[in-house]
């Protein structure tokens, strides 16, 4: 696969939106990771990347959800995947097992909404 996505970050309420359109391969799994990574500030509340354009998935692309998931875990901030329910992504992220690990949605106002209301829900006191 050589089709690279195209990639759109914009920035609402605190959130970053990404859109990602084409193929994710290991042919450009690794610049989509650190371009995402990039687009995301310290005091940003989490990422959404919508998956709904995306007409190719391979392991290196459902890796590359793990590993921002994990890594904006560390930063403490939240990630919400956008993939349609009969979408060739959402299909792919079943069949990997991640759709019990990341938080899935089937629209960006979804998952924006999610993300701004758990950053609004008081901590609890340990113990």
């Amino acid at each position: 696969m050589t089709d690279v996505p195209d990639l759109t970050i914009a920035r609402e309420d605190g959130v970053v939106l990404a859109s990602l359109s084409g193929e994710i391969d290991l042919s450009n799994a690794t610049r989509i990771t650190n371009a995402l990574l990039a687009g995301v500030p310290n005091e940003a509340l989490g990422l959404v990347i919508d998956l709904s354009q995306v007409t190719y998935l391979d392991s290196a692309g459902v890796r590359t959800l793990a590993e921002l998931d994990h890594r904006l875990g560390w930063r403490a901030q939240a990630l919400r995947v956008v993939a349609p329910e009969e979408s060739r992504s959402r299909r792919v992220l079943a069949i990997a097992g991640l759709e019990r690990v990341l938080s899935l949605d089937i629209t960006v106002e979804a998952a924006r909404t999610r993300i701004q209301d758990s950053s609004e829900e008081p901590e609890l006191p340990d113990g």
